[in-house]
């Protein structure tokens, strides 16, 4: 009898010790699927919730995957739709197409359409001769600038980055603005003070800051220091909620030389509640 019985326990052990198994692996393809679903369900409320993470989803997960698998960067696709689809010699339309194409497929640092809307009416204001940027990027605001300055005006805007100064001549040569602008490559502490002897400018008048935020104060102050500035010149800075620039506010809001305006507004193509400030250089 317990001969029968350790010879039916034998028989039986392998099935117990399958059913164990599939009860294991169901569980751990249950648990992986919840937890998947938990996971998939807490990212797309930290990405409709927090901007640092929407960031870093956009600019290092997203962007790195498209780059490699397009062999491309994210400027050269803009630079192709704006190829594709804008009307060549209408910088409204390359402005639309931008616009379209970082709304609606990939997020770009532009200026964007609701704050390109508030440089519009600054640089109407200032009506310059000499207009100075920082942070050429694909040449957007760029355009936005020079489509509103009158004949005889010109437009000088910075970029530190080859790659975007040569995607933006590009861009900018399709809108039709190549004879208004000139993009200079390098960066802007080693460009402002040659700025007289290379580039013909006496004085600025106006100057749009859409750069490294940490450079806005230093290189306020050294357009002060190199006299680029007269009375009445219009300084106006992007980003100045996100990601911020404390330190060139904290300088232009107590230096008696500037009448500040705060212009609220959104980040670039998103909900995110950022601003731009224009300063008044009062002498």
């Amino acid at each position: 009898m317990e001969r029968k019985i350790r010879e039916r326990s034998l028989q039986t052990a392998p099935i117990l010790v399958g059913k164990m198994l599939e009860g294991w692996i169901l569980t751990i393809l249950v648990s992986v699927g919840v937890g998947s679903l938990l996971f998939m369900v807490a990212l797309v409320i930290l990405l409709r919730n927090n901007i640092h993470a929407t960031m870093f989803w956009n600019e290092i997960v997203l962007e790195k995957i498209t780059n490699f698998v397009m062999d491309q960067s994210k400027e050269q696709r803009i630079l192709n739709s704006v190829s594709y689809n804008a009307v060549k010699g209408d910088p409204e339309s390359v402005l639309d197409c931008i616009d379209n194409y970082c709304s609606q497929k990939e997020w770009a640092m532009n200026v964007g359409d609701e704050k390109g809307v508030i440089l519009d009416k600054v640089v109407e204001e200032a009506d310059p001769t000499i207009a100075l940027e920082f942070g050429t990027y694909v040449g957007y605001s760029a355009i936005r600038i020079a489509r509103l300055l009158k004949p005889n005006a010109r437009l000088l805007t910075i970029e530190f980055n080859p790659e975007f100064a040569s995607i933006a001549r590009e861009i900018i040569e399709i809108a039709g603005l190549s004879e208004k602008i000139t993009i200079i490559e390098g960066h802007s502490q080693d460009i402002i003070p040659q700025l007289r002897e290379k580039y013909q400018v006496d004085k600025v008048d106006f100057v749009f800051l859409d750069h490294w935020k940490e450079r806005y104060c230093p290189d306020t102050i050294l357009l002060e220091e190199c006299g680029y500035l007269r009375k009445g010149s219009i300084l106006l800075a992007d980003n100045i909620v996100y990601p911020g620039a404390p330190d060139f506010i904290k300088y232009i809001r107590s230096h008696k030389s500037f009448d500040c305006t705060n212009y609220p507004s959104h980040l670039e193509y998103m909900k995110v509640e950022d601003a731009m400030e224009k300063a008044v250089y009062m002498g």
